[in-house]
């Protein structure tokens, strides 16, 4: 009777335990296990937006939203296009890898909201607004130059600022319609930003963001000092003229670049991300505690694997999402887990020709393929994570080569070529910078199946590809891809469908559905 008594109790502590908010039902970090960089946070009433970067990829400036801090789902985007150039439309041989837009700021200012970024691409800076984040059209404002890591701030007493650069930061106002800066006001802000991480620093202090919390100015920074880790700092005034005072915030694993967001219950926390790999730069969140007037970051001067905060129901659908590209009268085209790499030639795609399919036509020759236009992307996400696709070849021409990719510099894919008449299964590698052909096999039908899987777990990276003729058994194909995370793209990997020509146009590839 007391064995049983002991173990009535054991078991209603366990699920008293499991049902006290906080204890079990936690969030984890990372926050997101995907490409998530640059993020800037606000919140409005019981609503968090994130922005993010997404550089060459279009539409650009993901704007996400949240009502825990831990479940995000993709609600707009600031633009469609960015610019009509070649860099943007990969023509003449020419990309905007790695480039396009930078580290977006997000604020809420008068019942608007603001989002500014930059473009190496174009050399100027954007302003984009709106009434309504999740359904309203974007007001764009831009003008040059390209203001590098910039903070957009609107100050209590009616100036709006942007605060940039890297190691010397400067400041400069803004005219009120936001339409340009006001000549004249461009000034120093902090000499040396990076001072207080040491002299000898391999990144000088970038990333700015500006937060005014109790009547006191707070500035975050990233900087990385030589054998050491990214770093953040954080300075602070009771003057956004100065004198600023700084020091060092945060040394863990890497985890920096952020800034502060509060809840409606009077807590805060810290937004941070970290280089983890071929999956990209992945967000992570701290518990902020003040002492003595600045901002504490995480426990003991650690990122805390759990938060009290809801748990994360998972990636899916919120930040990627399997799609059977079928589609109702009025609805999207594209569910927002999609972008294309670089802009695409929207009269060459179609979810609406053939229903239930997505058809990438060609309409110009290539011969590589981070060259060719209109490859769909969305991200992989970690720590493992397969993509699947129905490839339907019939439609393909000589010359025309269709299928599903992993996509960076040193990209994996796996696809059909059509060359001297016949229709093969191919599995192309660009381990070595250049794509190699690492095995075929003869196709006889008209659908072939596709997958490509990837293994970020403790940073493994590696992908593998496979082929079915049933959509059941499953062969895989050529070698295991190494991914490697590279500054010429500078982002994590994506699963791509692509089709492109190199002989003839006219062609088009159909993909029944995409499954993550």
């Amino acid at each position: 009777m007391m064995r049983k008594n002991t173990l009535c109790w054991v078991w209603a502590a366990c699920m008293a335990a499991l049902m006290t908010p906080g204890y079990a039902q936690q969030a984890t970090n990372p926050l997101i296990f995907a490409d998530v960089p640059d993020m800037s946070m606000v919140r409005v009433g019981d609503t968090y937006y994130m922005s993010s970067t997404t550089m060459h990829e279009t539409p650009g400036v993901p704007i996400m939203r949240s009502k825990d801090l831990s479940n995000w789902e993709i609600v707009s985007y600031c633009y469609d296009r960015l610019a009509e150039m070649d860099e943007m439309n990969l023509n003449n041989g020419k990309n905007t890898y790695g480039r396009g837009t930078w580290a977006s700021c997000i604020r809420y200012h008068n019942n608007r909201y603001y989002v500014s970024t930059f473009a190496q691409t174009t050399g100027k800076t954007y302003i984009f607004s709106t009434d309504n984040i999740e359904k309203g059209e974007w007001k764009r404002q831009e003008f040059a130059p390209s203001y590098h890591d910039h903070s957009l701030f609107f100050d209590d007493d009616g100036r709006i600022y942007l605060i940039w650069g890297g190691g010397k930061l400067n400041i400069v106002e803004l005219k009120e319609d936001l339409s340009g800066i006001k000549p004249g006001t461009e000034r120093v802000f902090i000499e040396n930003a990076g001072a207080p991480a040491g002299k000898n620093l391999m990144l000088p202090a970038e990333g700015s963001q500006l937060f005014k919390v109790n009547g006191k100015y707070y500035l975050f920074n990233i900087t990385w000092p030589r054998g050491g880790m990214r770093t953040v700092i954080i300075h602070r005034a009771d003057n956004i003229n100065g004198p600023w005072e700084g020091r060092v915030a945060l040394q863990d694993r890497g985890i920096a670049q952020g800034g502060l967001i509060g809840t409606p219950d009077g807590r805060w926390f810290s937004y941070l991300f970290r280089d983890y790999g071929s999956v990209g730069r992945i967000p992570y969140l701290a518990p902020v505690t003040w002492e003595d007037g600045w901002p504490v970051i995480g426990v003991n001067g650690k990122i805390p694997d759990t938060l009290d905060l809801p748990a994360s129901k998972g990636l899916k659908p919120g930040i990627v999402a399997s799609d059977d590209f079928t589609r109702k009268k009025n609805s999207r085209d594209l569910p927002l887990v999609w972008q294309w790499n670089h802009q695409p030639d929207n009269a060459l795609w179609s979810v609406r020709e053939r229903k239930g399919y997505l058809r990438l036509k060609t309409g110009r020759l290539d011969t590589e393929f981070t060259q060719a236009r209109n490859t769909l992307t969305q991200r992989t996400i970690g720590p493992t994570c397969a993509g699947e696709t129905s490839l339907d070849v019939s439609g393909m021409k000589e010359g025309d080569f269709a299928g599903l990719a992993l996509v960076q510099r040193k990209y994996g894919l796996v696809g059909v070529k059509y060359e001297n008449g016949v229709k093969r299964i191919v599995m192309v590698s660009a381990q070595t910078n250049k794509p190699e052909v690492i095995e075929t096999l003869p196709l006889t039908g008209k659908v072939v199946y596709l997958k490509a899987t990837c293994d970020f777990t403790d940073r493994h990276d590696v992908a593998d590809f496979y082929y079915s003729l049933d959509g059941k058994q499953w062969k895989k194909i050529g070698n295991q891809l190494h991914m490697e995370y590279s500054m010429p793209h500078f982002m994590g990997y994506r699963f791509g469908l692509f089709n492109y020509a190199t002989q003839q146009t006219g062609g088009y590839a159909d993909f029944d559905y995409f499954k993550i």
